[in-house]
C-alpha cells in the first residue's frame, strides 16, 4: 500500500532529474567553454529546461529556468560569484530567462494537447468499439466487460468492476478488468451494509468519488483493503430512468483523478445503457412470442377436445419453461377441503410429488391462499421456518399461484416455483393467460361430458321404450291376432259343406291374418329383435344376414355376452349399414366383421357398392355417430366415390355395467 508522502517523494524524484539534466548541460558548456563565448553557451540550458516542460510541465520548467541561470551566473567571471559585473550578461540571463518560461509553457502546453488529443482519440476508439458491440446486439456479458476494460485503460485505473443493483437491496458483479493479478468478483452478490462505491451512487444518484477506504467496513471496502486500493470513482448506469448499476474504477495510486473523468465515463454508461435496454427489448420479444407459442400450443390442445388430464400436464409443462420455474402444477379444489394434484412437471425432472397426491393446503401458501380468495398470491421467503410444511419439503424459496375460474367457481390453480430467486412481477399476469385455457378445457370437457350422458339417457330410453314396444306387441296384439287366427280355423271346420263360399272367405281371412302377423313380426323385429335380448349378439346378426336382401358374409370372434347397450349398439350399427348398403349402395355384397380387442368391441361393416357416402347428410349415418358416441365410442366412415364403404366403430366394453 503506497504511503501519505507519495506525491512529495514523486516531486523530489522530477526536481534531482531536473538538477540532473543542468548538470549534463553543464558538463557540456565547460567543455565548449574554451571555444565559444560564455554568453552564446546560455542557450544550451534550454536543453535541460525542454524536456522537463514536455515530461512534467510549466513549473518544474520555470524551476529548471531559474537553476540554469544560477549555475551560468557562477560559470561567468568572476567564476564562484553570484555577481554580475557586465550589464550585457544580466540583458542575457534575462532574455533566458523569460524564452525558458514561455518555451516552457509552450511545450508544456503541447504536451497536453497532444496528450488530450491522443485521450479523445482512445476515448473515440474506445467507444466506437463498444458501440460496435452494442449495434450488432452482442451478448450483454461482451458488452460488459469491454465497457468494465474501457473504462479501467481510460481513467487509468488499476481495478475496474461493472455491478448490478438487485430488487433484494445487494449488487451483484456483472463484469471485472484488472490491470494487475488479482481476481474480481463476478456473479457474487455483496450487501450495501458498509463504505462502497456503490451504496454512495445508489444514496447520491450520481457520480462519487471515494479518497479513502481506511477504516470502512463492510464486505466491498474489506475487499477494497485486501486488494491496496486507494481511491476509487464511480458512475451510476441509468435504464430507462430507473438506477440500473455503476461502474466503479479503482487505483492503488494517490494521484487523483482527472477533473472531467465523469463525464467521459458517462459516455459509456450511456452505451451500457443502451445495451441492456436492447437486451431487454430483446428479452422482452422474446417472452413474447415464447408466451404467444405456448399459449397456442395449449390452445390447438384445448380445440382439439383433448382429455383435460393432456391439457394439465402440457401447461404444467409449457409454465415451467416459459417463467423460469424449478416446477409447475396443476390442482383441483375438492368439496373436503383438500387438493388434488392433477399436473406436475419438474425442470431437473425430480419431482417430490405425483398426480393424484391430495393434501391439505396450508397457509400461507399460495395455493391455500389462491383457493380461499379465487385471486392470485405470491410467496417469497427467505427463510424456510416462515414456510409451510409441503413449501418447506420441496425447498421452495418463491412460489406463485392463480386461481383456475370455471363457470364463476374457483376450480383450482396453476401454480409455480423457485428454489432460487423471486419470480418477475408480471408472473402472475402470464399465468392468468393459461388459467384461461385450463379454464375452457374443463368447461368443455364437462360440457362433453353432460352431452354424453345425456346421449347415453337418450339412447338407453329409446332401447327401453324399444323393448317395451316389442314386448307389447308379441304378448298384447301378436298374441291376440294368432289366437283369432285358430279360432278362425276352428270356425272355418264347422261351415257345412253346401257352403263353400263362406269356407273359402274364411279361409282368406286365415291367410290374411297369417300375413298380418308375419309383417308385425317383422316390424318387431325392426323395433327391437327379442332374439338380441334371448340369444346375445352373435344369434341376432345371423338372424339379420339370412333375411338381408344382399349376401351377408360374417366373420364373428364373439364368444360372450356384452352389455346390454354394447350389443345393442352394434346390433343397430350393423343393421343400420347393411339397410343403407340395400338401398344405396348398389352393392353385390356386404362382409361383417365383429371382434374384441383391447377391452372394446371392433365392427367393421364393408361394402362393395358405388360409395360416396355422406355421413352428414344422412339420418341415419348421424343416428349412428350419436349412438356410438353416447357409449364414449368412436365411429370412421370411409367411402370414397366407385370405391365402396367402409365402416369401422369402436365400443368400449364396461363389464362392470353388467349384461
Amino acid at each position: 500500500m503506497a504511503t501519505t508522502n507519495g506525491p512529495l517523494v514523486r516531486w523530489s524524484i522530477r526536481v534531482l532529474a531536473s538538477v540532473a539534466m543542468v548538470a549534463v548541460v553543464t558538463g557540456a558548456v565547460l567543455l565548449l567553454r574554451p571555444h565559444v563565448e560564455v554568453l552564446n553557451l546560455l542557450v544550451l540550458y534550454l536543453l535541460a529546461v525542454l524536456p522537463v516542460a514536455i515530461r512534467w510541465g510549466a513549473r518544474l520548467a520555470a524551476f529548471t529556468s531559474v537553476v540554469s541561470i544560477s549555475v551560468f551566473v557562477l560559470l561567468v567571471p568572476p567564476v564562484g560569484s553570484l555577481l554580475i559585473a557586465d550589464s550585457r550578461e544580466l540583458v542575457a540571463l534575462a532574455v533566458f530567462l523569460v524564452t525558458a518560461v514561455v518555451v516552457g509553457n509552450l511545450a508544456a502546453r503541447s504536451r497536453r494537447s497532444a496528450l488530450e488529443s491522443a485521450r479523445l482519440s482512445e476515448e473515440q476508439s474506445a467507444l466506437r468499439r463498444v458501440a460496435t458491440l452494442v449495434a450488432e446486439s452482442s451478448p450483454q456479458s461482451a458488452v460488459f466487460e469491454a465497457v468494465t476494460r474501457e473504462v479501467g485503460l481510460l481513467c487509468g485505473a488499476d481495478l475496474a468492476r461493472m455491478e448490478r443493483y438487485e430488487p433484494d437491496g445487494t449488487v451483484s458483479g456483472v463484469a471485472a478488468w484488472s490491470r494487475v493479478p488479482v481476481q474480481l468478483a463476478v456473479g457474487t452478490h455483496f450487501a450495501l451494509d458498509g463504505l462502497s462505491v456503490a451504496r454512495e451512487v445508489r444514496r447520491a444518484g450520481g457520480p462519487v468519488r471515494l479518497d479513502s477506504f481506511a477504516g470502512a467496513t463492510g464486505a466491498i471496502a474489506g475487499e477494497a483493503l485486501a486488494l491496496g486500493i486507494r481511491s476509487s470513482i464511480g458512475c451510476p448506469i441509468v435504464v430507462a430512468g430507473r438506477l440500473w448499476g455503476v461502474i466503479a474504477a479503482s487505483t492503488k495510486s494517490d494521484d487523483p483523478y482527472p477533473a472531467n473523468i465523469e463525464s467521459q465515463i458517462a459516455n459509456f454508461t450511456e452505451l451500457v445503457a443502451t445495451a441492456v435496454e436492447n437486451a431487454e427489448a430483446r428479452g422482452e420479444l422474446r417472452r413474447m412470442a415464447d408466451e404467444q407459442a405456448a399459449l397456442r400450443r395449449v390452445a390447438t390442445l384445448v380445440a382439439r377436445g383433448v382429455a383435460p388430464d393432456l391439457v394439465f400436464a402440457a401447461v404444467a409443462r409449457e409454465v415451467v419453461h416459459l417463467v423460469g420455474a424449478d416446477a409447475a402444477a396443476v390442482v383441483r379444489a375438492d368439496s373436503d377441503g383438500m387438493a388434488t394434484l392433477l399436473a406436475t412437471h419438474s425442470a431437473s425432472e425430480q419431482e417430490t410429488l405425483t398426480a393424484g397426491s391430495r393434501w391439505t393446503p396450508e397457509q400461507p401458501s399460495p395455493i391455500a391462499t389462491v383457493l380461499a380468495t379465487g385471486g392470485s398470491a405470491r410467496l417469497d421467503s427467505p427463510d424456510p421456518a416462515d414456510q409451510p410444511d409441503l413449501v418447506r419439503l420441496l425447498g421452495v424459496r418463491s412460489a406463485v399461484a392463480t386461481a383456475i375460474i370455471v363457470e364463476g367457481r374457483c376450480w383450482g390453480s396453476i401454480s409455480v416455483a423457485s428454489r432460487r430467486d423471486p419470480f418477475l412481477p408480471a408472473t402472475e399476469q402470464r399465468l392468468s393467460e393459461f388459467t384461461e385455457l385450463v379454464a375452457t378445457a374443463i368447461a368443455n370437457a364437462e360440457a362433453r361430458t353432460k352431452l354424453t350422458r345425456s346421449r347415453a339417457r337418450i339412447v338407453a330410453t329409446a332401447d327401453e321404450t324399444r323393448r317395451r314396444i316389442e314386448r307389447d306387441l308379441h304378448d298384447g296384439a301378436q298374441q291376440r291376432l294368432v289366437s283369432l287366427a285358430l279360432n278362425l280355423r276352428g270356425a272355418q271346420s264347422t261351415v257345412p259343406a253346401e257352403q263353400p263360399e263362406l269356407r273359402e272367405s274364411i279361409s282368406q281371412a286365415v291367410v290374411d291374418l297369417q300375413e298380418v302377423i308375419e309383417e308385425l313380426r317383422e316390424i318387431s323385429r325392426g323395433i327391437h329383435p327379442a332374439i338380441l335380448s334371448e340369444g346375445g349378439l352373435g344369434l341376432a346378426l345371423r338372424a339379420l344376414a339370412r333375411r338381408s336382401a344382399i349376401p351377408v358374409e360374417l366373420h364373428l370372434d364373439v364368444t360372450a355376452r356384452y352389455p346390454q347397450a354394447v350389443e345393442v349398439a352394434a346390433y343397430y350399427v350393423i343393421s343400420e349399414a347393411i339397410t343403407n348398403t340395400t338401398k344405396h349402395a348398389k352393392a353385390g355384397y356386404a362382409e361383417v366383421t365383429v371382434e374384441e380387442r383391447d377391452g372394446a368391441v371392433l365392427l367393421r361393416v364393408r361394402d362393395d357398392g358405388v360409395g360416396g357416402a355422406e355421413p352428414q347428410q344422412g339420418s341415419g349415418l348421424i343416428g349412428l355417430h350419436d349412438r356410438v358416441e353416447a357409449l364414449s365410442g368412436a365411429i370412421d366412415i370411409t367411402s370414397p366415390t366407385g370405391q365402396g364403404t367402409l365402416i369401422e366403430v369402436t365400443l368400449p366394453v364396461d363389464r362392470q355395467a353388467g349384461l
